[in-house]
């Protein structure tokens, strides 16, 4: 039986308007996969590399920032390439300091409404909209991750690479929390409200070092692939790849 139901203006107006966005989210497709590209083809020789994090709201000459600073000038001329979210703060101090030393200064930069505007010590500087293909950016060439006291945006990085080592997303490096009375109370909920309820085990507290000096930091990286070396394995190249 032929269907005679009608089709009203309203209804043509919403395939329309559907359609629309369809379209809009298609070609949003290949603008993900330019920033991927992107980033793999400019960031695929960088290793090994360090990727560091912090607040964008530190001044500059805070403690924090001149610890930053200090962290990854040790990087640099220790001959690692290192890389921060590119914006001010201690992102800045991290880019500053790698690009007066002997390795690349590498900038993840993120467009955002406020906050996020990119610091002039980039030698390497990428721009993205999404978060989520900056972050595989941070993780995928990533040697260790160097966390800096921080708010929402420092946590979020640091509780991603806990979860993907954790789940064997990643393969495991060292990541490191930078001045301890900072992060003393997350630490604390972790061993004493985590690990009784059970959402985490006492081993995954293990994949967390805690230091306050900056040559501790380079030592500890160092000492990690001491017999190792830098270099993925066969096994841990193909979790990179699947990451």
């Amino acid at each position: 039986m032929e269907d005679k139901t009608p089709v009203t203006r309203k209804s043509t107006e919403s395939f329309n308007t559907s359609s629309k966005i369809l379209s809009r989210e298609s070609w949003k497709i290949f603008q993900i996969m330019a920033e991927f590209v992107e980033g793999f083809e400019r960031l695929e020789q960088i290793h090994p590399s360090v990727s560091i994090f912090g607040s964008a709201r530190t001044p500059v000459g805070h403690p924090y920032y001149v610890m930053a600073e200090q962290i990854a000038r040790l990087l640099s001329d220790a001959g690692f390439s290192v890389v921060s979210g590119g914006g001010p703060g201690i992102m800045e101090a991290v880019n500053k300091g790698a690009q007066a030393g002997k390795g690349p200064s590498v900038g993840l930069n993120i467009q955002l409404p406020h906050e996020q505007s990119g610091n002039p010590y980039q030698d390497i500087s990428l721009s993205f909209r999404h978060f989520f293909a900056r972050k595989v950016m941070f993780v995928k060439y990533a040697s260790a991750y160097v966390v800096l006291p921080g708010g929402f945006g420092t946590l979020d990085e640091l509780m991603e690479i806990m979860t993907l080592i954790q789940t064997g997303k990643s393969r495991r490096i060292p990541v490191i929390l930078v001045h301890a009375p900072f992060w003393q109370g997350m630490l604390a909920w972790f061993r004493d409200t985590l690990v009784p309820e059970g959402t985490i085990s006492a081993a995954d507290l293990d994949l967390i070092t805690v230091l306050d000096d900056a040559q501790d930091v380079l030592h500890a990286i160092f000492q990690y692939y001491e017999h190792r070396g830098f270099e993925p394995s066969v096994e841990e190249e193909q979790t990179q790849l699947n990451l």
